[in-house]
């Protein structure tokens, strides 16, 4: 241990040497080394790193190698358990809380990040994540167990997730799955009874970032909107066309793609849903109520306003495209696009390929790394530069949270 003597005495022999203004240079820049390692450590993981681990990064830091040692905290299996995690689960579920079990949505954006997949697959690929872990119940469409298993035994989210085929494993077609929105969490969250425009909304707000009253728009065609909308709430036809219509003409067209889903359970012995499982009208099979393949929820209070749409098929069309939300960047580097087509695979394609999706992925990571939201110019400006740089780098969000680290430094 230095004492107090030996500091003076080492203090004298600088100021003498003319070299204190150097060594306190050199001081302070390994304590900001440090400083700046823990804070990264601590928000990119979650937990503090050990000693080894803080002066790996530090050294890192020192030798300007700031993208490596934000590599060294994510090489953390907290980020995987805790940051991401903590990102994640709100988005599965309507009370957007993160107080909730691991799932397949959450595990399977984990896995896409953990193998630097194309995040934009998250959408739309036939692709679920489970643990390969030993004694773990296997995954079921009617239950959570495997993963609350996994949460609750401690297993490794890191070194046990494996990517799997949705439709192995959750008896869906191939061209019905589409990623986490087909996900058992996502359908018992947003598939479950209502008109399935939950599902739409609580995507745009997930990974678009911006709930419906953000994009409505009352000058587009209403032609699309379903019986279940009335044109003269409270016998005011006015709060239709100044409001309601801004949202269900955009909407409505667009939740088209989802109308083959449902959420079934028993509601006289499970109420909550908790054992219910994500349905699929496949093709051949007609609902007996509509004799359509179109699941009834999107009948329902038909006679509401009677000359309104009636949904039968699952064609969708993106009116976004056109007037104050084309802004949203539909189709950004993605020009096979067109705005329209068949099914949840492909309607979730068009969300995935805006540029509002990839704008949206890094503010997130933003608030989470920098622990606030963009709130200036320079903020601002590294949004951008952070957006173009993941779509550039194959939509990796692990570059995304370097970027976002190395920025926030000291911070």
């Amino acid at each position: 241990m230095t004492t107090p003597s030996t500091l003076f005495r080492r203090l004298a022999h600088y100021l003498s040497a003319g070299l204190l203004t150097l060594t306190l240079a050199t001081t302070d820049a390994t304590a900001g080394s440090r400083e700046q390692a823990l804070q990264i450590h601590n928000r990119v993981a979650g937990i503090p790193p050990s000693e080894t681990v803080l002066l790996q990064m530090a050294a890192q830091i020192d030798a300007g190698q700031i993208a490596e040692a934000v590599k060294i905290a994510m090489d953390n299996e907290a980020f995987y358990s805790v940051t991401l995690k903590n990102m994640a689960t709100p988005w599965t579920n309507r009370d957007q809380t993160v107080f909730a079990p691991l799932n397949d949505y959450v595990a399977t954006i984990i896995g896409l990040v953990r193998d630097d997949a194309d995040f934009r697959t998250a959408l739309y690929d036939d692709v679920v994540y489970t643990s390969n872990a030993a004694g773990l119940p296997a995954y079921s469409n009617n239950n959570n167990s495997h993963y609350e298993a996994i949460e609750s035994q401690g297993v490794s989210l890191k070194d046990t997730l494996v990517r799997r085929t949705q439709s192995t494993v959750n008896g869906l077609p191939a061209e019905a799955t589409s990623g986490v929105i087909t996900s058992r969490a996502a359908a018992k969250a947003f598939f479950i009874a209502g008109t399935n425009r939950a599902m739409f909304r609580f995507t745009l707000l997930n990974h678009l970032c911006r709930d419906l009253e953000q994009v409505h728009d009352t000058s587009l065609v209403p032609d699309f909107i379903r019986q279940d909308v009335s044109r003269s709430p409270g016998g005011d036809s006015r709060v239709f066309l100044n409001n309601c219509i801004g949202c269900h003409n955009g909407m409505d067209p667009m939740a088209k793609a989802y109308a083959y889903y449902d959420y079934e359970f028993d509601i006289n012995t499970d109420p909550d849903g908790i054992n219910g499982a994500i349905h699929y009208n496949i093709e051949g099979t007609l609902d007996p109520e509509t004799h359509s393949r179109v699941e009834k929820k999107y009948r329902i209070n038909s006679s509401t306003f009677k000359p309104g749409y009636v949904t039968t098929n699952d064609n969708w069309l993106n009116y976004w495209r056109k007037g104050q939300n084309s802004y949203l960047g539909w189709g950004w580097n993605s020009p096979a696009l067109t705005g329209s087509g068949a099914g949840a695979k492909s309607m979730n394609m068009e969300i995935a390929h805006s540029r509002a999706f990839a704008s949206c992925q890094v503010e997130k990571v933003f608030q989470n790394v920098c622990l606030r939201k963009p709130g200036d110019a320079a903020d601002r400006a590294k949004i951008e530069e952070f957006t173009q740089s993941f779509a550039a780098n194959n939509y990796k969000l692990k570059q995304v949270f370097i970027d976002t680290a190395s920025y926030c430094k000291g911070q």
